[in-house]
């Protein structure tokens, strides 16, 4: 699957070089687990449809009553059409010195600070959805001081947020300038129970494929795709354990895409079928 670079690919200019920058995106059918370089801090302000973000240690879904802000960096997401078949949500893209200047103006500085996540969840409200009704990018683009407005609008949904949510969205906009890169051992642990495969952890490390699993195995002395397959394979022996799931309910969330191969790798490592564990 190719990599979409966001939001260079939505400027019409190819030179174009914006601080500030609104794009209006709709679409008609799912997308799972696109891959995305994500060049600027997002606000995605979601209207019709959900979304999920896989980042390098977690993931996060929203809905049409939340909207959601992302640290820019490589992501996988997906957008999935509601009822109305439909999928449409307003972005609105920010650089790092426009929100510098902003933190500057506004806030107070007290490092460091360390990112807990890459994403803040905001629950839509009336003031909200006004704002998003007012985020046009074909009337911001036709405006005579386009640029003039973008800041004005920026400022207005920063400090609406800063209001809403106190020192908690603060410190999180402070996180998003901090140079703290999450250690490589914390994107692979923390994934290894999600159905992510190799080459989508590997994106989310920032490497190809090759220089994760050259990375990967002088970290932990063992090829990834056996030592991530006998760590699920340990999580489902513990799940089936527990007494309420079968190996139908589990495999694809431990990473399988059928139950037969689920059902011959667990035999292989411990020498019995997941079924005989409910016997």
């Amino acid at each position: 699957m190719p990599i979409e670079n966001i939001p260079e690919i939505y400027f019409q200019n190819e030179k174009t070089c914006q601080d500030l920058f609104v794009y209006d995106f709709k679409m008609t059918s799912d997308v799972v687990k696109s891959k995305v370089n994500l060049s600027m801090n997002m606000f995605s302000f979601l209207q019709v449809g959900k979304k999920q973000v896989h980042f390098a240690n977690t993931s996060m879904a929203v809905n049409n009553k939340q909207s959601i802000l992302l640290k820019k960096g490589n992501w996988l997401w997906t957008e999935l059409l509601d009822t109305e078949a439909i999928y449409f949500c307003k972005l609105f893209f920010f650089s790092e010195k426009k929100l510098t200047d902003f933190l500057s103006k506004y806030t107070n500085d007290v490092k460091p600070y360390k990112e807990d996540v890459p994403y803040f969840v905001i629950e839509n409200d009336d003031y909200i959805s006004s704002f998003i009704n007012s985020l046009s990018s074909i009337a911001l683009a036709e405006h005579s001081y386009t640029d003039a407005l973008l800041f004005l609008k920026f400022e207005e949904i920063m400090l609406y947020l800063l209001n809403k949510y106190g020192s908690s969205f603060e410190y999180y906009l402070h996180s998003l300038i901090s140079k703290e890169i999450s250690p490589f051992k914390n994107v692979v642990e923390s994934n290894v129970n999600s159905n992510l495969k190799l080459e989508e952890i590997a994106f989310l490390c920032n490497m190809s494929l090759s220089t994760f699993k050259r990375h990967f195995t002088n970290e932990y002395n063992e090829p990834p795709g056996k030592w991530l397959q006998d760590k699920r394979l340990q999580k489902a022996k513990e799940l089936l354990q527990g007494g309420e799931l079968k190996a139908s309910d589990i495999y694809l969330d431990i990473g399988y895409n059928n139950l037969s191969n689920f059902s011959v790798a667990f035999k292989n490592k411990f020498g019995f079928s997941p079924t005989d564990i409910s016997k």
